[in-house]
């Protein structure tokens, strides 16, 4: 497999990753479950930093979408 290949999947997997986190971030906010929505974003960030880290998703887009979930976790009740 091409080096370019490799890296095309593994990159794939952890944006996969960081969506499905984010999006049961989100789910857990329209049932109002905070407590586990808090959990759920911890969660996400980590991998948004992770992300980051990697190479994957770019600093300055990882910060908006943890603050935008973090600013809607606050407007739930």
């Amino acid at each position: 497999m091409r080096n370019s290949q490799r890296k095309h999947l593994h990159n794939r997997s952890i944006e996969s990753r960081v969506r499905r986190l984010q999006r049961n971030c989100r789910d857990l906010m329209a049932a109002g479950k905070k407590d586990e929505a808090a959990k759920a974003l911890r969660d996400a960030a980590s991998a948004l930093d992770k992300a980051v880290k990697s190479g994957v998703v770019h600093k300055t887009t990882a910060n908006r979408k943890k603050s935008r979930l973090t600013l809607a976790l606050n407007r739930v009740k």
